[in-house]
């Protein structure tokens, strides 16, 4: 009996042993599950810095579980990243303390995500990380009533921005080429570009300004992202001048258009086309079957799954405005150092042009990537030249940015612009289903007599036959 008794404990001890060296995890819920996407497994990988998260949170908010869970999946992955979670509701001393740690001086200032490493600490508010709809819903009395229903879970993508904040050494810089933007570049209105700075700002890139490029304002040194929002203001030849030194050199570029620019000559289409074998449409293109707006808005679901940059987005779709064609230029048999042009973004095949009744009969490009290598005879002191160049900037204001999936989009944009390969698999938010299971009076009576009373007298009378069973 005792050596029956020890072998038990030696098993057991054995058992643990190799399950605490080699484990699997597994989810039992749908809506907790977390499966981290490979840009995030890259990153995770790529941390051996020490990081402390602290989720200063209600444990009956609803989005907690959500949060608890995915970072215990970070942790699973990654042992240099610490969890400790403060419910500052009942534990009162606990966010005293996370309080005066990290200065947290309002009330408001409540239900976070903090990292902490280096030195840097960077919170993520519980506003970031949930997208909800308006579901409409008759109370007993057969009013009319409406409640927020969380729609998609987007922790993933704020806590990899988190991470990147508090580890990485120096934030990279965006310079913005907008002199007839200046504030909308600040503005919170809907045609403002505020949620965009916000944008990159999260993903650790510091916004600038160039007023101008005439003369020797040359594009910064310092500048690894130039954004160029265009609209009907041409560029002078000089700034054209400059903008190509800067690209000849290994520099990153974000050129957008829009529709208000359509009939105009902005001084960057024959740049463009010759240098970089890009072709820019004096064009507006419709998609009535794909359209919420009478095909003033295209909704977009063609994307290039060869490309890093819009592989991700192959079962979503993003919003364009009015947007303009931008395609790869056919100049027939290219040399080998020819620059690699990709299109990214199609409509169906039933667009059209504005102005034409006739169907286009395939898919027209509305975006493309540009990579080359350096140009023979030229220091490429910043690396291979990148572009990205579309037909619509209106997709990445305050009013259409949260549309679809053209965030997602533009941080995909500027991850494979700035070379970031530990983020070039997009981070699609996580989908929340939520069951409602309908019952009568009289049907929850019954299921809280067989959850209270039949289950629980079930196993006492099972254990009891078990016992008279064993007297016997």
């Amino acid at each position: 009996m005792i050596a029956s008794i020890v072998a038990v404990i030696a098993l057991v001890g054995m058992l643990n042993y190799l399950a605490a060296r080699h484990y699997t995890r597994f989810s039992w819920s749908s809506r907790t599950k977390a499966q981290l996407s490979p840009q995030t497994l890259n990153l995770l990988n790529s941390i051996t810095n020490d990081i402390k998260v602290t989720v200063y949170f209600d444990k009956k908010h609803e989005l907690y579980t959500l949060v608890d869970s995915l970072l215990s999946e970070y942790h699973g992955k990654n042992r240099h990243i610490s969890i400790e979670t403060v419910d500052y509701v009942n534990n009162p001393a606990g966010a005293e303390k996370v309080k005066a740690t990290y200065g947290l001086r309002s009330a408001a200032q409540k239900d976070l995500v903090i990292f902490e490493a280096n030195g840097r600490t960077n919170y993520v508010e519980q506003s970031f990380l949930g997208d909800y709809t308006i579901d409409p819903q008759q109370n007993e009395k057969g009013e009319r009533e409406f409640r927020y229903v969380l729609k998609s879970f987007k922790g993933e993508l704020y806590f990899n921005a988190a991470l990147l904040r508090v580890t990485s050494t120096k934030p990279f810089k965006a310079y913005f080429v907008a002199p007839h933007k200046l504030s909308s570049l600040i503005s919170t209105e809907k045609d403002g570009y505020n949620k965009l700075v916000e944008l990159l700002q999260q993903n650790y890139i510091q916004p600038a300004v160039i007023t101008n490029l005439v003369g020797t304002n040359t594009v910064p040194a310092d500048c690894n992202l130039l954004v160029v929002l265009a609209t009907r203001t041409p560029f002078f030849p000089e700034e054209v001048d400059n903008i190509r030194k800067y690209l000849n050199q290994g520099g990153r570029m974000l050129f957008l258009l829009n529709f208000t620019s359509e009939k105009d000559n902005l001084g960057m289409e024959k740049f463009l086309a010759e240098d970089w074998n890009v072709e820019i449409g004096h064009n507006i293109v419709r998609d009535m079957e794909n359209s919420q707006k009478d095909g003033v808005d295209l909704i977009i679901s063609g994307f290039n799954k060869n490309s890093p940059i819009v592989s991700s987005l192959l079962d979503s779709s993003v919003q364009l405005y009015q947007p303009r064609s931008i395609s790869k230029r056919d100049t027939g048999k290219q040399n080998a150092d020819a620059p690699k042009v990709e299109e990214l973004a199609f409509t169906s095949a039933n667009a059209i042009i504005e102005n034409s009744s006739a169907p286009h009969n395939k898919p027209i490009p509305l975006m493309v990537s540009v990579e080359k290598g350096a140009i023979k005879g030229v220091y490429a002191e910043r690396g291979v030249t990148r572009m990205v160049i579309g037909g619509d900037s209106i997709f990445l204001n305050n009013y259409y940015i949260g549309s679809g999936d053209n965030q997602l989009l533009a941080v995909n944009i500027f991850n494979w612009l700035l070379d970031r390969t530990q983020l070039m698999q997009g981070v699609a938010p996580q989908q929340v289903t939520e069951y409602k299971i309908m019952m009568t009076r009289s049907q929850f009576r019954d299921v809280e007599w067989i959850l209270l009373a039949a289950m629980p007298g079930g196993v006492m009378l099972l254990g009891g036959i078990v016992w008279l069973r064993r007297r016997k």
